[in-house]
């Protein structure tokens, strides 16, 4: 059936060559010898930062053609092992219907022929279930990195929210459709990989969640969260061994094939974790039907992979699990200085075509 459906705070490794620091971290730099382009391929990913140096009210993103030789120097750049780094304050520039900032990549299967549209469906891919699936970029497809967390924020004026002291460091989402009739197109998110670490633990928690693939409105619209290493967000315990310190290395490989996601963990010094859950149905990852959720999952989704920091701790007082009410200035030195912020360093990031399990 078918349905319609790299982190170093020695800033001058970034910016040498530069005369003045203060000027050079006022703005991104253009330079292709400093760019993370120039040591990880990242012809079909373009990337939005937390800020707006334009002035236009909106959150900067920069392009795949102009991401070839850029960096910025305080929040994506090169490390002193040419590993690629990035930052998002608590307080910053922000994307539409987000209180959350990001230093975050987008695949863009496209790479720079911008005459095909960002959501149309030969930038994304699909599962096989969707009706002309081979209409797309691809049909499933594969994203694989390894990277540390180097620092989540610290500070959370509501620390037993769930989103308080976590990130999100890989994603699947999916594309807003202007009509959802087919009961599809919320722009919801299958996948979100969190490392979450309460201050005065040793180590933090690895998890992952899937959302419900509901309206907005719906109640039941909500993230299921699966452990990896260590808990899950809403367990304030100590993970201890069981845990991931901060700046302990781990990889994932996100493998999308057919209708099937498939999800695997490995860190030094912790058993491998395996996960999978089928995209085309309301079967959930522990294997029992979820009534809840919609009976065909995002079997009628556009849908595209992201890599970097998504930093969970919004500084927004409200009602509700996302708004942890963090502390931040929005002045970046303040901020840095305060814990302000999330940082995760990549050593890998590629993304190919599915393989079968």
């Amino acid at each position: 059936m078918t349905y319609n459906i790299y982190a170093s705070t020695a800033l001058t490794l970034v910016i040498f060559g530069f005369s003045s620091v203060a000027a050079a971290q006022s703005k991104g730099i253009k330079d292709k010898a400093l760019a993370p382009a120039s040591q990880f391929d990242l012809s079909e990913w373009n990337i939005t930062l937390p800020v707006d140096e334009n002035k236009d009210g909106k959150v900067d993103s920069v392009t795949v053609k102009d991401l070839k030789k850029y960096s910025h120097p305080d929040f994506f750049y090169l490390d002193d092992n040419n590993h690629m780094v990035f930052v998002a304050p608590n307080k910053g520039a922000k994307t539409k219907n987000t209180s959350n900032t990001r230093s975050e990549l987008r695949h863009m299967l496209r790479g720079k022929n911008t005459k095909i549209k960002t959501h149309s469906a030969a930038n994304n891919f699909a599962v096989l279930a969707r009706k002309d699936s081979d209409k797309f970029g691809r049909v499933g497809g594969k994203l694989e990195a390894t990277l540390k967390v180097d620092h989540v924020a610290l500070n959370a004026g509501n620390p037993n929210k769930k989103a308080a002291y976590s990130a999100v460091v890989g994603q699947i989402h999916a594309t807003k459709y202007k009509s959802t009739k087919s009961g599809f197109g919320f722009g919801n998110e299958p996948l979100k990989i969190y490392f979450k670490k309460w201050p005065a633990h040793e180590t933090g928690s690895v998890f992952w969640t899937y959302e419900r693939n509901l309206p907005k409105p719906d109640p039941n619209r909500t993230d299921i969260a699966y452990p990896v290493w260590g808990n899950t967000w809403e367990n304030p315990n100590d993970p201890g061994a069981a845990g991931i310190a901060l700046g302990e290395e781990f990889s994932y490989e996100v493998n999308v094939h057919n209708n099937t996601m498939y999800l695997t963990f490995n860190s030094a010094g912790h058993p491998t974790v395996t996960s999978q859950i089928n995209l085309a149905n309301n079967i959930d990852a522990n294997g029992q039907v979820d009534p809840l959720d919609n009976k065909y999952s995002y079997g009628g989704d556009t849908l595209y992979f992201k890599a970097g920091i998504y930093n969970q701790c919004s500084t927004k007082n409200a009602e509700g699990d996302w708004y942890a009410a963090c502390g931040g200035t929005g002045d970046w030195d303040t901020d840095r200085a305060n814990g302000d912020y999330a940082q995760a360093t990549f050593s890998k990031v590629v993304t190919s075509k599915s393989t079968a399990p």
